[in-house]
């Protein structure tokens, strides 16, 4: 073994889910350094376990480390086995990172004057309250002077590498929405186009372009779906069409950009297939929401 490292963790969550941060301190011998960073949107059970998860990929590999934290939560699942019901994503990084490394963790009191337990709860309540400075999001953190992962050091288009990542599963669900005159979605519902039956051909679209994002979108990491489904509900007060897409995977990398793709292209296809008779339709495309990989379930809303 390398020798013999120090880590003490912490994390803090304003509302619980809320906004969220996360404090570790590293004690190399005489040597102290800290890393914390921020969550928009997080609990405070995922920001203690990503505390210990940033503290260990900042020591190297074949080290004997010591984790302190006043998380029973964390010490407990790690020690004595207690069930993984959430965050599994969050776990399945630290165990990765766990089996490059001997640790041995202890649970410390929070509050009881412990200064380097002390001193990462500062860290973790500045990040969740914005008090402390600026700090980086738990995506960002390991990048220390690059917050766009596309983009490297010298500030040149990079894709990125995802291979130490775990496979997690992961869904995420993207909207568009399609206004246009009521004459038009009159002759849609009533399947009137001479192109043929604009919803089945903007579903099949939409599923054809999610499989194909990554030759749509340069960076993009081609990704062997598993799912994806194009739904419409149609409103006849506001003519207008919501479509909704869902992209599913086990893998490395979200799938954020494949059911973008798909809602954007199946809401292109009905104006393309009605243009004829309203060119003055128009579309606006969000992300709903995402869940799996290190950020967990994030929601997003969609335009007013």
């Amino acid at each position: 073994m390398a020798g013999d490292l120090n880590i003490y963790t912490d994390g803090a969550c304003l509302g619980n889910p809320g906004p969220g941060g996360w404090g570790a301190v590293i004690l190399d011998g005489s040597q102290k350094r800290v890393l914390h960073g921020n969550e928009s949107q997080t609990t405070n059970n995922r920001m203690e376990i990503y505390a210990v998860i940033r503290g260990l990929q900042d020591v190297p590999k074949d080290t004997s480390v010591t984790i302190f934290s006043d998380s029973t939560y964390v010490i407990n699942t790690m020690t004595k086995g207690w069930k993984r019901n959430k965050n599994n994503d969050l776990w399945d990084i630290l165990d990765s990172e766990v089996k490059e490394r001997m640790i041995s963790w202890k649970w410390v009191k929070g509050h009881a004057g412990d200064p380097l337990n002390e001193e990462a709860d500062r860290l973790a309540h500045g990040e969740a309250t914005g008090t402390l400075g600026k700090g980086k999001s738990m995506e960002s953190s390991k990048k220390k002077d690059n917050a766009l992962t596309h983009i490297d050091n010298t500030g040149a288009a990079q894709m990125v590498d995802v291979g130490d990542k775990p496979e997690t599963k992961r869904i995420a669900v993207a909207k568009s929405l399609v206004q246009m005159q009521p004459k038009t979605l009159e002759l849609i519902t009533a399947n009137e186009f001479e192109k043929g039956d604009v919803l089945a051909v903007s579903r099949v679209a939409g599923i054809m372009a999610a499989k194909e994002t990554s030759r749509l979108i340069p960076l993009c990491h081609p990704l062997p779906l598993t799912k994806v489904s194009v739904e419409f509900e149609l409103n006849k007060d506001a003519s207008e069409i919501l479509i909704t897409s869902t992209a599913r995977i086990t893998g490395k990398t979200g799938v954020e950009m494949e059911a973008l793709t798909a809602a954007s292209v199946s809401a292109l296809t009905i104006y393309d297939m009605c243009k004829a008779v309203d060119r003055g339709m128009s579309f606006s495309v969000w992300l709903e929401k995402k869940s799996g990989g290190q950020s967990g379930d994030v929601s997003f809303e969609g335009p007013a």
